[in-house]
């Protein structure tokens, strides 16, 4: 049996060739799609036309483009979200749909922790004063004296409210699923309203998936609940944001600063105002990064990809 494949996931395209002789034994013809970050509806429509699979990143297959594939039995997401896939309309037309959950969590609880580090100890700024010739002290706070709001309380919250316990943090989650009670009694985690998180909270990370509940689940309203000391942090997707309410936010000093490791429009465009503030830190969607990690995922995309394809022939 043959298959033809399209590669576009990002991540795994500079390696390729490392994988290109298992696939070819497996009976895989390869399709390489240049791509920088995600290909579009209108980028993806030349390319599926006569493929029986896909290993994509975070692109568009909407309702036009998978009915525009009509040999396509299995698209291998190249890690865990899939909310750039219309999931319903691959099961209406037979099309399996494979991830990898929990692919990133430790990666992207680490970066999390890091974000509110950095905030709580000031760490970039004294390191900008310094470097520009300054010798100023500047108020930081111990992690013990702070509470972190999380929104989003599945695999990656779990491990972020972990590491946050170790440091005698005060917790708060939110979540529109039921979180275990054992995890709740465990970490002493009080499971609250957002409304409530987003006004008690010194630290808000975003943790959550992207649904029609969550796009925009930050915006004008919830900034005007937070403190003005606080420290919004997204690692899970650009669109749970809105990131010109944010930007007006940290202009006018609404909150105190925010980082960034996901956006609505993602590269980042040159003229976001986003690029200009100091208060904002920020990264081209990185809080993945962990080589082992990337590896394990690359294994596991083509394991699902192969057994996709062979369940559907």
């Amino acid at each position: 049996m043959k298959w033809k494949v399209l590669v576009s996931a990002p991540y795994m395209l500079p390696v390729l060739d490392e994988y290109r002789e298992t696939l070819e034994e497996q009976g895989v013809e390869v399709i390489v799609a240049p791509v920088q970050e995600r290909l579009e509806e209108d980028q993806l429509l030349p390319l599926v036309a006569d493929v029986d699979g896909v290993i994509c990143g975070d692109d568009r297959f909407t309702h036009k483009v998978l009915q525009s594939a009509p040999r396509l039995k299995v698209i291998s997401k190249w890690g865990t979200g899939i909310d750039s896939i219309d999931s319903e309309a691959a099961e209406q037309l037979g099309i399996r749909v494979c991830n990898t959950p929990g692919a990133f969590t430790d990666a992207v609880a680490d970066t999390v922790m890091g974000y509110v580090l950095t905030f709580a100890r000031q760490l970039v700024w004294l390191d900008r004063e310094m470097k520009s010739g300054r010798w100023e002290k500047r108020p930081g706070v111990s992690l013990r004296e702070c509470t972190l709001g999380v929104v989003g309380v599945g695999a990656v919250g779990k491990a972020v409210i972990k590491r946050a316990g170790a440091f005698g943090m005060g917790l708060l989650g939110y979540d529109i699923a039921e979180v275990p009670a054992q995890f709740v009694q465990d970490t002493g985690l009080q499971m609250v309203s957002l409304d409530d998180l987003l006004a008690r909270a010194d630290y808000v990370s975003l943790n959550c998936t992207l649904n029609p509940s969550s796009n925009h689940l930050i915006s004008t309203r919830q900034l005007e609940i937070m403190k003005d000391t606080v420290y919004l942090i997204n690692t899970c997707r650009g669109p749970v944001v809105d990131e010109p309410s944010l930007a007006q936010a940290l202009k006018n000093g609404s909150i105190a600063g925010a980082a960034l490791d996901v956006f609505e429009e993602e590269p980042l465009p040159a003229d976001s105002p986003l690029r200009s503030m100091e208060n904002c830190l920020m990264a081209p969607h990185n809080a993945n990064s962990s080589p082992i990690a990337w590896r394990r995922v690359h294994e596991n995309t083509i394991r699902n990809l192969i057994e996709g394809l062979r369940s559907q022939s």
